[in-house]
């Protein structure tokens, strides 16, 4: 496993910024967007700080290989936990994703009552494929700064790498890995459940 950490670098430059207001939604805005049908339950959409983002089509790639992930991380995790795939995660008041898989505490009523908070987060998996620039740009801060302990992106266009980031602070992650092909990687907070890079890339 490799340490990716790096600084960012910022650029200079001078440019004109044109003022626009924009209205950002609440979720509990959002929510009810839905339950009142201005948004369908078959719409491929996300709330990502207060705007409302259309994602793209699911591929049979991208759907096998989540259902690939599921399957190795379901083994491994032996109801230590629960696997919530594709469904919401509530940042904060504005943001509400829905990764390709969470790693859940576990709860008796498997978040019926309500969609999991941060705090109830183990880990955040995002398989990408026409997506990975939005996951890495947009999505892998807003999971850092509500505090996400852990991620992990499947780049499909890659597929021989997992890029793991860890230890969450507001301005992004501390730490990047990369677990390769052939590596065993621990799943956090969970005693002995180890999964194989290889069973999650295919």
């Amino acid at each position: 496993m490799r340490d990716m950490s790096r600084r960012g670098r910022s650029s200079g430059g001078i440019s004109q910024v044109v003022a626009v207001t924009k209205r950002r939604f609440t979720i509990r805005e959002y929510q009810k967007m839905g339950e009142s049908g201005i948004l369908g339950e078959d719409d491929r959409i996300e709330l990502i700080a207060g705007e409302i983002v259309e994602m793209s089509p699911i591929g049979s790639q991208h759907a096998g290989h989540v259902a690939r992930v599921q399957d190795a991380v379901s083994r491994a995790v032996a109801r230590q936990a629960i696997v919530w795939v594709q469904n919401p995660v509530d940042l904060d008041d504005y943001s509400e994703p829905e990764p390709d898989l969470t790693l859940l505490r576990p709860r008796d009523d498997f978040y019926a009552s309500q969609h999991p908070r941060p705090a109830d987060v183990l880990l955040v998996i995002e398989v990408s494929d026409s997506s990975a620039r939005y996951d890495r740009e947009v999505k892998l801060p807003l999971y850092a700064h509500a505090g996400i302990p852990e991620v992990w992106i499947l780049d499909l266009a890659v597929a021989d790498h997992i890029d793991m980031y860890r230890q969450p602070t507001a301005n992004g992650y501390r730490e990047a890995l990369r677990a390769e092909r052939g590596d065993t990687v621990d799943l956090p907070a969970l005693a002995g459940a180890p999964v194989e890079v290889d069973a999650l890339l295919g």
